[in-house]
Parts: structure tokens; C-alpha cells; sequence
């Protein structure tokens, strides 16, 4: 018999314009009820773009409507790029929901002027 998998979400960035993992970015996660958010943490990535833990995993793990914000322009301030002001992308959010028990992965794909994300593996 199969053990059910326990639910967790992870996430990853990608910087497109340099192709390369988009480490030192700030990510916050939040808890969506209604109208109302409730941050849940913090996080930064590492030298490979990831968390070095899943943002919530085991107990800490509950299906529902969460919320991503990739605080990209700070990394894209940092990366040395000659951009305008204000930039064209600053705070990302991503709002998604888990309605099972299972594994989530919510990829962040960056560039300057543009971004992509998508239900991962």
C-alpha cells in the first residue's frame, strides 16, 4: 500500500537575462483568508536560486490560498544591470492555492521585463 505523501511548498528563481540561479532574493510568503493577509515568513535564496528548506512542510502545512511576493527589484538593483526608475517589475506576488496534500513547487522564471511561473514537479 502507498504511504500518502505529505504536503509541502518549495520555490525556486531563475534569472533569464543572465542564466543564471537568482540567489540573495527576498521572498515572502503569505497565508490569503478573504481579504486579508497573514505573513507566514520570510526567506532568502541561496547561491543555486532555491530555500533551503521547503517554505512549509509537515505540520506547518495546510491546504488553502497563499501568496507569494519575490521582492525582485532589490536583486535586479543588485545585479549591476543599467535600469530605469522606477523599474518596470519591483514586487511580485503570486497568489495560488493547494487544495490537496501533496508537493507544490512555484518556480519563479525573472528577467528585467518580464516573468513566468508555473505549477512545477
Amino acid at each position: 500500500m502507498a504511504q500518502a505523501q505529505a504536503g509541502r511548498l518549495t520555490t525556486h528563481v531563475l534569472d533569464t537575462a543572465s542564466g543564471k540561479p537568482a540567489a540573495g532574493m527576498k521572498i515572502e510568503l503569505y497565508a490569503v483568508e478573504g481579504a486579508t493577509r497573514r505573513k507566514i515568513k520570510d526567506v532568502v535564496t541561496n547561491a543555486d536560486g532555491r530555500c533551503d528548506a521547503p517554505m512549509l512542510q509537515g505540520d506547518d502545512f495546510a491546504t488553502g490560498q497563499y501568496e507569494l511576493v519575490f521582492m525582485a527589484g532589490d536583486y535586479l538593483r543588485a545585479s549591476g544591470a543599467a535600469l530605469p526608475e522606477p523599474l518596470f517589475l519591483d514586487q511580485i506576488p503570486i497568489r495560488f492555492g493547494m487544495a490537496e496534500q501533496a508537493h507544490y513547487h512555484v518556480p519563479l522564471l525573472i528577467s528585467p521585463f518580464g516573468y513566468s511561473t508555473y505549477r512545477g514537479s
